[in-house]
């Protein structure tokens, strides 16, 4: 008995030595087949890793070059830059002071107004409505507004929310922009159109707005009983975590980090304050915002946060609804400019590099109120988009555009020999 007990009191022993000694080398065995591809970078992922940290200090050093010497040479203050290349943001920055006599500097989230780039917003937010059925862009606006009326009873009729948003409802060259710098709610304003005289038929021609583009907010409240700041925030501005957009002034001038606007005083910059006007209008120029927040935008108008909104449903929005005729402004005498048109809050503009390249499109708009000055633009065949915003008013706005384009063009787009020794 007591030789059985021994016996297996001895294979008891020799099991468990043999469970403890495999179990001892399990761990190492597993980590040296699992681990291994985890923590050693292949070649192509080292090669791809230190393209885009040279691309990186490229496009900053640039930028900083660029903009350093628009500072130095007394052309801005400061500037908040963003720029987007596919579903990443390649940069986020500031240069410049917030304050020509201050000494904080402008950053990623430095505040400015954004002025008319709020049209963009606004009609990316009605094309939104249109595709969950809360309106139509064909919608007559007299259905939704019975006081408003615009020209005889038949014109009036024929006036459509599109109008609206491609400044072709044939109201005079910046009718009432007057009443609303005066601080007059859209409400009350869109009653009085009755008392100017239409100079084109709905649709036939181009005359920008802000009083009557601005129609649109009291339409959408009317189709969906919200007013544009909630509209804005619930569909867009929260689900893409633009956490620091605001449409009043007071939130403005309690942030801490703001880019005051300047005038020029002969050589010298002066700093101002910012004033409350358009914040009636947020449609046509209430939004604030910073360089971070607009690269969010950006990324979302390139079609890279299709869960808050899909590509077809935005896409009406960049199709040029009017042509913009002439040869005078700015961006028709960008590098290798063929067209412009006008679709909802945005100019479409084509371009073509040479006569053997093919054509590019821009989605573009310019912002300017209460003495800052801004430029968003996006480049859909390429996946890119650029947004500059100035605290002041500057004559780089004209150029800064295709003059950032090529910057990137010339980072982005080119061949970057790479050590072999990675």
């Amino acid at each position: 008995m007591s030789r059985t007990k021994l016996f297996l009191g001895a294979i008891i022993m020799v099991l468990l030595l043999f469970v403890l000694t495999a179990s001892s080398f399990k761990p190492e065995h597993s980590k040296a087949i699992i681990s291994n591809p985890n923590s050693l970078k292949t070649l192509a992922e080292k090669r791809e890793i230190k393209l885009y940290n040279i691309r990186q200090k490229a496009l900053k050093d640039a930028l900083t070059d660029y903009f350093n010497k628009a500072i130095n040479s007394g052309d801005i203050v400061g500037a908040g830059v963003s720029i987007v290349s596919g579903d990443s943001v390649i940069l986020s920055d500031g240069y410049g002071k917030r304050s020509y006599n201050g000494k904080e500097s402008v950053d990623g989230e430095t505040l400015f107004r954004l002025g008319s780039i709020s049209k963009g917003f606004t009609g990316v937010l009605a094309a939104n409505l249109a595709s969950e059925g809360k309106l139509s862009l064909n919608d007559k606006v007299a259905d939704y507004l019975p006081d408003f009326h615009f020209g005889n009873q038949n014109n009036t009729q024929k006036i459509e929310v599109a109008h609206l948003l491609s400044h072709t409802t044939g109201t005079p060259y910046h009718s009432y922009t007057d009443l609303v710098e005066a601080g007059y709610t859209m409400s009350s304003i869109s009653g009085k159109f009755d008392k100017i005289n239409p100079i084109a038929a709905p649709g036939a021609q181009y005359s920008y707005q802000n009083a009557m583009f601005s129609v649109s907010q009291e339409v959408m409240l009317k189709a969906t009983g919200k007013d544009i700041q909630t509209l804005l925030t619930d569909k867009f501005f929260e689900p893409l975590g633009m956490n620091s957009v605001s449409m009043d002034h007071k939130t403005l001038m309690n942030s801490e980090n703001i880019a005051l606007p300047h005038v020029r005083r002969g050589h010298r910059w002066r700093t101002v304050l910012p004033r409350d006007n358009y914040y009636n209008a947020i449609a046509a120029g209430g939004i604030n915002a910073n360089s971070e927040d607009m690269a969010k935008w950006m990324r979302f108008l390139l079609g890279h946060n299709s869960d808050v909104m899909s590509k077809d449903a935005m896409s009406q929005v960049f199709e040029p609804f009017v042509e913009l005729k002439g040869h005078r402004k700015y961006y028709q005498k960008w590098p290798g400019h063929v067209s412009s048109g006008y679709g909802f809050g945005w100019r479409i503009h084509t371009v073509k590099e040479n006569e053997n390249a093919p054509v590019e499109t821009i989605w573009h708009h310019g912002g300017s109120v209460n003495n800052y000055r801004n430029e968003i633009a996006l480049f859909p065949e390429s996946d890119l988009g650029i947004c500059v915003l100035i605290n002041g008013p500057s004559k780089l706005v004209k150029t800064v555009i295709p003059d950032l384009r090529a910057i990137v063009k010339s980072i982005y787009e080119q061949e970057i020999a790479i050590a072999t020794s990675i």
